[in-house]
């Protein structure tokens, strides 16, 4: 079952006084959440793994928003040792967040691991974004209608999460592990919703999609998936300042739902954020109470049972 709002990128509301960060946001989708944002007058934090190539993407949105208020700071969250680093920079400048976009992300990659012996993309798409949001819970508690934002995606629906098997060594598929990545995307952010209203929290956790949209995302995918992933964005694909205007939505409006799977309704319509049922391992719950305990684990986050 799905809803649409009456909602597009014109509604997007002043955003002066705010502060939102936005991982990924030298690339791709990052690229427009940070150019939309700033645009309307929010201090972007741009957390990338590449802060020459975010210097360039800020000089490019500033030549294009003379008064775009950019701050690229770097953080490879793979490397959990940086997300360490980024989040301790921020508590020490006291920075309220008003909102954290966990856009980053690796798609269809040869296997390898992260220093914790977890395959990389279940690493960075949901490890390091975990660790990101534990330690700065505490400064999006001091925002402005702070939200938490996991960008997901529909093929979560594919995903198979063995927690015994996080290295994926019984067997692995770049395209498999990637949906298995958005799948613990999705258990996240139910999760955190679950445990931030138990606590009272201000923060909100909400979960969006930008459909199939036209990035380069499966770059280092085999020849013949980057092929059939070139066909489909040509296809099916949104230009990125259209696929995010669900990301925009989740963000940035109070009266955004939480437990829902918002994305932008399907092509050719223009995008507006339509409010998706989720469906299978998604709706466990003690799936994702054990996601969370293993990923507290691994990377020595814990926010504790009630957030």
């Amino acid at each position: 079952m799905t809803r649409t709002a009456a909602w597009n990128l014109t509604d997007l509301r002043d955003q002066t006084g705010r502060t939102v960060v936005v991982t990924g946001a030298s690339s791709g989708l990052g690229v427009a959440i940070t150019r939309h944002l700033a645009a309307r007058g929010a201090r972007v934090i741009m957390a990338v793994r590449d802060t020459g190539k975010g210097g360039r993407v800020r000089d490019r949105l500033r030549a294009e928003h003379p008064k775009a208020d950019l701050d690229v700071r770097h953080v490879d969250l793979l490397d959990l040792d940086t997300v360490h680093r980024f989040a301790d920079g921020l508590r020490a400048e006291r920075v309220a967040v008003d909102a954290l976009v966990n856009n980053g992300g690796i798609g269809s990659v040869p296997r390898r691991l992260s220093p914790q012996g977890v395959e990389s993309q279940l690493a960075t798409n949901h490890l390091g974004h975990f660790a990101l949001t534990g330690l700065l819970l505490d400064r999006l508690a001091e925002g402005r209608d702070p939200a938490v934002v996991t960008v997901a995606s529909g093929l979560y629906r594919l995903g198979r999460l063995d927690l015994d098997d996080l290295a994926a060594e019984r067997r692995y598929s770049p395209g498999r592990a990637y949906a298995t990545s958005k799948l613990a995307n999705v258990l996240f952010a139910l999760e955190l919703d679950r445990r931030l209203r138990a606590a009272g929290s201000p923060v909100r956790s909400l979960l969006a999609h930008p459909g199939v949209a036209r990035t380069d995302l499966n770059r280092e995918a085999p020849l013949l998936d980057r092929v059939v992933g070139r066909l489909l964005g040509l296809l099916l694909g949104r230009p990125v300042d259209d696929a995010v205007t669900s990301i925009l939505y989740a963000a940035t409006e109070p009266a955004a739902p939480t437990g829902r799977h918002i994305g932008p309704g399907r092509p050719p319509r223009p995008a507006r954020p339509t409010f998706e049922t989720l469906t299978g391992a998604a709706t466990d719950p003690d799936l994702a109470a054990r996601l969370w305990a293993r990923s507290a684990q691994l990377t020595g986050v814990d926010v504790g049972p009630a957030c």
